[in-house]
């Protein structure tokens, strides 16, 4: 093992983080990250792993690399594991290097992980292929902002304007007008396509195409400033055609997600694959209960049930911990009827060995009722229905009225997740939330206990609300507002699309 390892995190993308560096992140005692580092690679860090940040911004140091490289050395020598994520790949433009033989004459051992280049991924995002058969056979990366320290410029622009590979400019905008007048004065046409791409990669990626007698002034006049990547060849004349990034119905539109964390990667990560700048503001916590002894306890009754009934994937999660801590597995279902109340829990059962006998066309309590009648639930059926601690009862309530005996066996409770709404206020106020999501009843309540009904109602009607359901939906119109978004089909993948509809 290492001391220290520099991980390239790639240029934003979530997805675009290897496999490895989300492995150390992982595994780190201590996280050490830049400005251009995704904050979302966070979440990856073990809990209790310290969180450092070291981010350089348009000349605004956090610390200056000087005292970066002595905090990577003193940390190292506490014996404590560091993944220093670095934007990009941490030996292109990324001063990796230089840390590097820090920790080396330091006596300390590093290992380098590779990341995803801005110079390839943002043009790839904006349709920018950086070699082409038919355009170029080669590429050159330059810094467009070179060690103001440095005696000699390494610029050799008579070799850069006379050359046919296309040329990538890393932190260049502040002189792009310096670099294509370099270009112009030693022989590169004055017509050659420009593109500029910033952010790449992200949700919020914007590009344009111009010329280099014009660029400078046409990035000035559409607001281009840093991060931005500047792509100088004929390949930047693909970029109408094979943007395929910028396309996404979704693009930039900012998504409040306030599903509980455990719960809301597959939602989170359908949005994002429409463009969808997604904040998660989890207002629910899943904890397991104190006391399991009512949970063993059902395990060793359950053939005296008719029916077991999953109302939610983390009821079907917290049972089955019971089952697996057992040393049991789902054969203790044996000649029981599964019922799941939508799609995600059937799944989250068949995975665990276990095909439901019913899920309900509509995913609400009604309509599982409904159903277990038709399907001959009644008077003397006994069921047990695994769930949280609190939840709605009109369930339970409708199948007593059938006759069936019911038993709530509370397998998890849910919390307010006590995340201040700093982070969320902030961006509502820049304008960045399009649209605030709810998937349930709880998630609109626990959502005002952390952020007043006032505070919201400044921001309306630009922040456009979204329920999974109508009881959902109910719950929201007691707090003065309405969901203008409601899919039809109660589900997460049906309230995806409707947000991409809307």
């Amino acid at each position: 093992m290492a001391d220290v390892y520099l991980i390239g995190a790639g240029p934003g993308d979530p997805g675009l983080l290897t496999v490895k560096g989300k492995h150390i992140l992982e595994t780190a005692d201590i996280v050490v990250y830049d400005y251009l580092a995704n904050d979302e690679f966070l979440s990856y860090a073990k809990p209790g792993a310290e969180i450092i940040y070291v981010g350089k911004k348009g000349g605004d140091h956090t610390l200056p690399q000087d005292k970066i490289n002595e905090l990577l050395v003193q940390r190292a020598k506490e014996g404590k594991s560091i993944a220093r994520l670095k934007g990009g790949d941490p030996y292109v433009f990324g001063r990796g290097g230089e840390e590097a033989e820090e920790l080396m004459e330091a006596g300390l051992t590093f290992e380098v992980v590779p990341g995803v280049t801005a110079g390839v991924a943002a043009p790839a995002y904006a349709g920018i292929p950086v070699t082409h058969r038919a355009h170029t056979t080669s590429v050159c990366f330059i810094t467009g902002h070179e060690d103001p320290t440095k005696e000699k410029s390494g610029h050799n622009w008579a070799v850069y304007a006379q050359s046919e590979s296309t040329l990538v400019f890393y932190m260049g905008v502040k002189n792009l007008p310096m670099i294509a007048e370099n270009l112009i004065s030693n022989g590169r046409d004055p017509k050659t396509p420009v593109a500029l791409v910033r952010w790449g990669t992200r949700c919020t990626q914007e590009s344009m195409v111009s010329d280099l007698e014009n660029v400078a002034e046409e990035a000035a006049r559409r607001g281009f400033k840093a991060p931005s990547i500047i792509v100088v060849g004929s390949v930047c004349s693909l970029h109408e055609s094979l943007n395929w990034f910028e396309k996404r119905p979704m693009l930039g539109k900012g998504v409040v997600v306030t599903r509980a964390r455990e719960q809301a990667s597959g939602f989170a990560e359908t949005l994002r694959e429409q463009g969808a700048c997604v904040h998660q503001f989890p207002t629910i916590k899943i904890n397991p209960m104190e006391d399991c002894s009512e949970i063993r306890q059902a395990l060793t009754e359950i053939d005296s049930y008719d029916w077991v009934i999953f109302t939610s994937v983390n009821g079907v999660r917290r049972f089955f911990a019971e089952v697996d801590a057992a040393g049991a597995d789902s054969r203790i279902f044996g000649g029981r009827k599964i019922a799941a109340i939508g799609p995600a829990t059937a799944e989250a059962l068949v995975r665990r060995g276990l095909r439901p006998d019913f899920v309900p066309a509509k995913y609400v309590a009604e309509h599982v009722v409904s159903g277990l009648i038709e399907r001959g639930v009644g008077e003397g059926c006994r069921i047990l229905i695994p769930r949280a601690k609190v939840a709605r009862e009109v369930l339970p309530e409708e199948l007593r009225k059938a006759g069936a005996e019911v038993r709530i066996l509370p397998v998890y409770e849910t919390g307010l997740n006590e995340q201040g709404p700093e982070a969320l206020e902030a961006r509502l106020e820049a304008g960045e939330i399009d649209f605030v999501t709810f998937t349930s009843s709880s998630t609109v309540d626990n959502f005002f206990k952390l952020l007043p009904p006032e505070t919201l109602k400044k921001y309306m009607p630009q922040v456009r609300l979204a329920c999974i359901g109508p009881i959902t939906a109910k719950t929201l119109e007691s707090y003065g507002f309405s969901a203008g978004i409601q899919p039809e089909d109660y589900t997460i993948p049906g309230l995806a699309e409707a947000l991409i509809n809307a």
